[in-house]
């Protein structure tokens, strides 16, 4: 983790990188190149906005990862699909969208080359008289760049997704649902008054699983009540049970005790690649929550985080009040309030599924009404 005011030599390949990027001056030689001064800082948080991540001037895994994803241009490697360590960089972002313009199945426009994106290669290539080797070089380039797409946007991933929830049918009974609460183990999260962050999640977690299990569903917990994988590791999990849906719990915090509400978000980018369905999701969750805690609207947002887009399937992170502010902290240690956001959670899905059929008012669908309706359809 490097951040303002320290001095190493990774500083040099990192004004490299920022320098390339049009976010530091290429040819002007700094007094300390070694130093994280307040032009790298202006620049790393500079990088951060426009790439959608958490704004606060330090370079760590992620912001690292991001920067060397943002180096690559379509061309200017060979790529192809690998098991062990997926591909990923802006290349295979502009990949995945060519293709998706053209028709073919990608998934989620997400950067990284997946199973699903060699698929879409080898089926390219075969349709262009290539060998359908999956590997995207120098020939697949070609007969990619001499054609183009008669009809652009149309968002067709959008179709898919929505054809794909459709055939699922409204019933819950069935359905996979990879349920994430955050931190945990060694990092509790914000705690306050004795109650930690990670604990809360949990809690509504298991909340949210029991409640599921009663309706027929499936539910996942990506980590036990002492374990912390990280990001990616629990976008795995939720890949490798073949959930049909992730949902991410967060219990927040600030050092402003004024902060509060909830907020929801959704795979996205500034550049409009997104989930559709996910998007979706995260506005049925955020009304539903809304109308049943009465906290403040923060808003429904898009964001590149691994566990939105390192998922094959739609995923939501919502983030449940504010445990540093006495209100939220009131309503969050109440068990009560934590059983109304479960249901929430709950119904919000069943909305999904239902796609406005024999739907009812926000906030009024109930968990014996749910029972209900799902034990009335079956029959």
């Amino acid at each position: 983790m490097l951040r303002r005011g320290d001095r190493d030599a990774t500083l040099l390949p990192l004004r490299a990188s920022l320098a390339s990027l049009g976010l530091l001056p290429a040819h002007t030689a700094p007094a300390d190149p070694l130093l994280f001064d307040e032009n790298v800082d202006a620049a790393i948080r500079a990088f951060q906005q426009q790439r959608g991540l958490i704004v606060d001037g330090r370079v760590g895994p992620v912001t690292q990862r991001e920067l060397i994803a943002a180096k690559w241009s379509l061309g200017d490697r060979t790529l192809s699909y690998t098991l062990s360590a997926p591909m990923s960089g802006d290349d295979v972002v502009e990949l995945q969208s060519r293709l998706c313009e053209l028709g073919y199945d990608v998934g989620q426009t997400d950067g990284v080359f997946t199973a699903r994106l060699d698929a879409a290669v080898r089926e390219f290539q075969r349709h262009r008289g290539l060998a359908d080797d999956g590997v995207f070089g120098p020939r697949t380039l070609r007969e990619l760049q001499w054609i183009s797409p008669m009809a652009t946007g149309g968002r067709p991933q959008y179709l898919r997704e929505i054809a794909q929830l459709r055939q699922a049918g409204p019933l819950l009974g069935g359905k996979r649902i990879a349920i994430d609460p955050a931190r945990g183990g060694d990092d509790p999260g914000w705690v306050a008054d004795g109650v930690s962050a990670a604990d809360l999640a949990f809690d509504m977690a298991q909340r949210l699983a029991a409640r599921m299990v009663a309706t027929g569903m499936q539910a996942f917990l990506t980590r036990g009540a002492h374990s912390n994988p990280s990001q990616a590791e629990r976008a795995k999990f939720a890949n490798d049970v073949a959930a049909d849906l992730v949902l991410s719990l967060h219990v927040d915090g600030s050092t402003s005790p004024h902060a509060s509400g909830i907020a929801t978000f959704h795979f996205g980018t500034d550049t409009g690649n997104n989930s559709s369905v996910g998007e979706t999701l995260a506005h049925l969750v955020h009304r539903e929550l809304l109308a049943r805690t009465g906290m403040i609207d923060c808003r429904v947002h898009h964001r590149p985080w691994e566990i939105l887009r390192r998922t094959q399937m739609p995923a939501v992170q919502v983030e449940i009040g504010y445990i540093t502010n006495d209100v939220d902290r009131a309503r969050l240690v109440d068990e009560g309030f934590r059983d109304r956001v479960a249901d929430g959670l709950l119904v919000a899905v069943k909305r999904l599924y239902l796609d406005g059929r024999d739907d009812r008012p926000t906030g009024t669908f109930t968990f014996h009404d749910l029972l209900e309706y799902e034990r009335s359809v079956r029959t």
